[in-house]
């Protein structure tokens, strides 16, 4: 299975090259996109109806401001979305975040922190391990190693 990354707009790549970072450390395809839920409506929607036939198992979706991108996207299709809220200037990042974790009853969309993309990897990593031993093997190690780090830290 593939995770699809889309973002609203190429000034997001920054925060989500993260995601980028985990899927590879784990193996995992993925494709990337930016696409509007304003500006390119019809791009988005003949994107994300076309995922599952793509192969995709997960949706990464980050956007600032007013971020529709993530909830379009669940109402668009059934895969699981998880949601990246990203900072703004305006309000840090707070807009983000309500606008993706305010979606109504039937329309989940998983949010993680602002600027957690790669938690949202991790999630979508953990997703697709219901299905794939070999990946469940990999995070069983990654979380070990992040507690043979913190067993071996010393202040």
């Amino acid at each position: 299975m593939i995770v699809s990354i889309i973002m609203g707009s190429v000034s997001d790549y920054e925060v989500m090259s993260g995601a980028e970072q985990v899927l590879t450390s784990f193996g995992v395809e993925y494709e990337k996109k930016v696409v509007s839920a304003h500006r390119t409506l019809d791009l988005m929607v003949d994107y994300i109806k076309g995922a599952r036939e793509r192969g995709v198992g997960v949706i990464i979706a980050g956007a600032g401001g007013a971020a529709h991108l993530a909830g379009v996207a669940a109402g668009i299709t059934t895969l699981p979305v998880i949601a990246v809220p990203m900072q703004t200037k305006s309000l840090g990042g707070l807009d983000s975040l309500l606008s993706m974790v305010q979606m109504p009853t039937g329309i989940p969309v998983a949010t993680v922190a602002i600027g957690g993309a790669k938690n949202a990897a991790i999630l979508a990593v953990e997703m697709l391990a219901l299905s794939d031993p070999s990946l469940t093997s990999k995070l069983d190690a990654f979380r070990k190693e992040q507690a043979d780090k913190i067993k071996a830290t010393t202040i």
